[in-house]
């Protein structure tokens, strides 16, 4: 059977913190954060918001733009980062909050590249469950704030998430071929374990998201028959904006053709991709072919191809 992206949805907190706010705190200027990252903002949720009730905004905003209920899903994919460790992990709440009655909920605890392995993994599954809900969502200031800031992280990182219904349902655009792969001898390069503040080798990081989010991207195209040329828009992991006209000069295309929104909410590690997802879906009906990508502490990466 075949699989489609029926819908997207995302949810951010209202709270915006400029880079006035945090080159205040960290010893440097707002003009430097944004040179360095292409961020102008970010959104960080309130204390007492956790990274479930940010992921049942998102799913419910998906649910809505899908037109199904709770009930119709027959499989749940929680990816997050940030979730409090320990068990049991946010998908089996956010299964409770959002009524799923008796679907199965797994977590995927990764960073950044959690959604684009969640879609991967529910192209596999959809003809199994049917409606697949997969939702990466973040609180990643939970984990800036929980130690001294780091002028090198702080300034990165925001608060949301995403979620995307993908079903055999021959609704939105088919799923035509995917591809993840891990490559476990850089996991030191970007770690966090909630007893000391977040580890990121930036130069490693960037080097080897630069090489493989453009290698992934090409491997599904060609696997397909398609020229990066003829892909409308690019939809990745928005960790910076280097990042993003890296993959665009690396893959021959126009910078424009990769969406960009990391100026508006900065990396919300595995929401990202999904937000990104969302929005450019609301503003965008092309029948061109789309590329989706993420890659994240593992190191974990992917891509998956629809039209």
């Amino acid at each position: 059977m075949s699989a489609y992206l029926n819908a997207f949805g995302f949810h951010v907190p209202p709270r915006v913190v400029a880079n006035a706010e945090l080159a205040a705190r960290v010893g440097c200027t707002a003009e430097w954060i944004e040179l360095v990252s292409g961020i102008r903002e970010r959104r960080w949720a309130a204390t007492e918001t956790s990274v479930t009730q940010l992921a049942e905004a998102a799913a419910r905003d998906c649910l809505d733009r899908a037109g199904i209920d709770a009930t119709q899903v027959g499989l749940l994919l929680l990816a997050s980062g940030s979730a409090p460790p320990g068990f049991p992990g946010p998908a089996g709440e956010l299964a409770q909050r959002l009524g799923l009655n008796l679907a199965p909920a797994l977590d995927l605890p990764m960073a950044s590249a959690g959604s684009i392995f969640g879609l991967v993994l529910a192209s596999q599954l959809a003809d199994v469950y049917g409606n697949v809900l997969v939702v990466g969502a973040e609180k990643m200031s939970a984990i800036i704030e929980a130690h001294a800031l780091d002028q090198n992280t702080a300034i990165l990182f925001g608060d949301g998430a995403g979620a995307a219904i993908v079903s055999p349902r021959p609704e939105g655009r088919k799923i035509l071929g995917s591809a993840l792969h891990t490559d476990g001898q850089f996991k030191d390069d970007l770690s966090y374990d909630w007893k000391s503040p977040l580890k990121m080798n930036g130069l490693t990081v960037i080097l080897q998201a630069s090489r493989k989010l453009p290698t992934v991207i090409s491997e599904v195209l060609q696997n397909q028959g398609i020229a990066p040329s003829a892909v409308g828009t690019i939809l990745l992991h928005q960790a910076n904006h280097n990042l993003l006209t890296r993959v665009a000069k690396a893959l021959q295309v126009p910078a424009e053709r990769v969406y960009s929104n990391v100026s508006r909410y900065g990396n919300t590690s595995s929401a990202s991709l999904l937000i990104a997802a969302a929005e450019w879906s609301r503003e965008n009906s092309s029948p061109e072919p789309i590329v989706l990508a993420g890659f994240g502490a593992g190191l974990h990466w992917g891509a998956l191809a629809a039209a």
